[in-house]
């Protein structure tokens, strides 16, 4: 059976390619789906791609990834910096996190410089717009095949 990473989504992350195109770019969420597609069937790891304006659904997802044995990469969104709940989650469900952002959030307004989910993350990725998803799949796929890189 294939490895499985969730990719999920936080708020707002829907408008992509019509908010804020000055900092977030044209790229449409349906874009990165598919483009995350492509690169996981390269290596060979399967996704399950999912977005939600709710905190709660972004907690269950968590959950259910770490009852699977699954993988996550995670854009948080505006609840990088307001979750607690998303910590606790991943505390709880001993999963491996990469957390993504397609702007640079140390670079914005000094509120987005806190990220509640960082300290329990393998890895951050922000400022890459749309690559930093691809980049952070292939860190999960190569970390799965081996924990100690």
């Amino acid at each position: 059976m294939a490895q499985v990473i969730f990719i999920l989504n936080g708020p707002n992350l829907n408008m992509l390619g019509k908010r804020e195109p000055a900092i977030y770019g044209s790229t449409t969420l349906d874009d990165i789906h598919a483009n995350c597609r492509k690169e996981a069937e390269k290596l060979g790891v399967e996704i399950d791609f999912r977005q939600s304006n709710h905190e709660g659904d972004l907690v269950t997802w968590i959950q259910e990834a770490g009852e699977k044995g699954a993988q996550v990469l995670i854009n948080p969104a505006a609840y990088t910096h307001t979750s607690i709940a998303l910590l606790d989650a991943i505390r709880a469900a001993q999963v491996t996190v990469v957390e993504v952002h397609l702007s640079n959030i140390h670079a914005r307004e000094e509120f987005r410089h806190k990220s509640f989910v960082s300290p329990v993350a393998k890895a951050v990725l922000c400022g890459f717009g749309a690559e930093g998803y691809l980049m952070g799949l292939r860190a999960l796929a190569g970390y799965q095949r081996n924990p100690e890189s």
